[in-house]
Formats: structure tokens, sequence, C-alpha cells
């Protein structure tokens, strides 16, 4: 069963944002505030928006309507062909980088969705007076009972790194003003080693150096533990976050 379950899913492609091979054997709750709906309503009002480390373009492809102008980056290779397949039908450009390679104030909006790291400076510069930088972001020690699994317990700068906090002290920094912000912690449950696999594999800064050939021991304990416990549970962070440029 153990080899069987970490095999399927070491075999698993996991470009793209698309979780759904997770269906059923792990559950995620989401953010009461609904961040595509949200995003949706404010892509529709502008006339030039930018969206950051897009993934395969799930997210904004979720969205009714797009822009006049619309920007998406990535910098992963595997998801700029699946971000350019489903967005540039939409009228969309896909530009692979993981930079800002724009002129100043030049967009109404910018917006990402669980960014690995987040430039206030360039955002700051690229949006237009009264423009604003819209994002859903991981918050601090989120998943950190898988992520402590397997690395051991983490120093409190490592558990806090994301704390919503120092988002709003970097925003104000770089001249923005915050005018929403957001937290919620959710519940998430895995109920198969192999739903851990992708996960890990997918999420890849959950746990840097993870391979199953590197962790196969902890993943035969966690194994053993979910068969006769039931579902491995811990707890996602999330926060939302709106910023204008004055």
């Amino acid at each position: 069963m153990f080899d069987d379950l970490v095999a399927e899913a070491s075999a698993v492609p996991v470009d793209g944002w698309d979780f759904s091979w997770l269906d059923g054997r792990a559950t995620e709750a989401r953010p009461s505030w609904g961040y595509q709906r949200l995003l949706g309503t404010r892509l529709g009002g502008v006339r030039a928006a930018l969206d950051l480390e897009t993934g395969g373009g799930e997210v904004l492809d979720g969205c009714p309507a797009l822009p006049p102008v619309m920007i998406a980056t990535e910098s992963w290779p595997p998801n700029i062909a699946r971000a350019a397949a489903r967005l540039r039908p939409r009228g969309a450009e896909i530009v692979a980088t993981a930079g800002f390679p724009f002129r100043d104030s030049v967009f109404d909006l910018v917006s990402s969705r669980h960014p690995v790291t987040t430039d206030w400076h360039e955002i700051a510069r690229v949006l237009r007076p009264g423009g604003t930088y819209f994002s859903q972001q991981v918050g601090p020690a989120s998943v950190f009972e898988l992520v402590e699994f397997f690395l051991g317990p983490q120093p409190e700068d490592a558990r806090n790194s994301r704390h919503p906090d120092h988002a709003v002290a970097a925003a104000t920094r770089a001249g923005l003003e915050v005018v929403d912000l957001r937290a919620e912690s959710l519940r998430t449950e895995f109920f198969d080693i192999g739903a851990v696999v992708y996960f890990l594999r997918k999420v890849i800064w959950m746990v840097p150096d993870f391979t199953v050939e590197r962790y196969r021991d902890k993943l035969r304990e966690l194994h053993e533990r979910i068969e006769h416990d039931g579902p491995f549970a811990a707890r996602t962070t999330r926060f939302l976050i709106e910023a204008r440029k004055p």
C-alpha cells in the first residue's frame, strides 16, 4: 500500500496550480472572503492590470472579464506554457519573468495569489497614482505541523516570517497605504501519504529539500500514523491585503 501510494503520487505532473488531483485525498478550508470573486470585481473596473506569479493562469482565468491591458508574469517554464494556453485566447499577455520589466506608473491594479515573495517597492513603482495592489498570501506557520514533522521544530523567525504585520510594514515603507487586511486560520487534512507526497512536490518551499528518496523513512512513519490514527491535520493560514498608491 505505502509503495503504491508513493509511486502514484511521484508520477503525477505538478505543474500549474490546479490541485484537483487531491480531491478525495486531502481537504483545505477556503478563506471566507473569496479571493477570486473579489479579484474579478476589481479587474472589471480597470484599464490595465498585472498579475504576478500567475502559475498556470488558473485564478485569473476564473475571473469573468479581463481588462483591455492584462499582463501576467510567471518564471517556471511548465507554468508559462500552461498560462499562455489558458490566457492568451482571452487577450492576456504572458511575460516569462520573475522581475518587473515594466515602466513606472502603468498599472491600475497589481495582483498576486500566494506569491513566494512580494517586492513592495517594485509594485509601488509600476502602480499608477490611485492604483492598488490586491493579494491573498500565505500567513505565518502555515501547515507547519507537516513542515515540522519532516524538518523538526522551526525557529520563531521562520514561524513568523509571513506575518501580515510584516507585510503592512513593508507596504508602508514602499509608500503604499494599506486599506484592507484580513487573516484566517483554516483546517487542512491529508487522508493518505500520496496526498502528502504530491503536496510537497508541488509546494516546494514547504520542505525545500524534499524528495521521496531523502524522506522515505519519515514518509513511511507518517503513512503508518495516518493508517492508525486517521487523517493528518494541519492549520493553513491566509491573509488578504489591499494597498493603495496615493
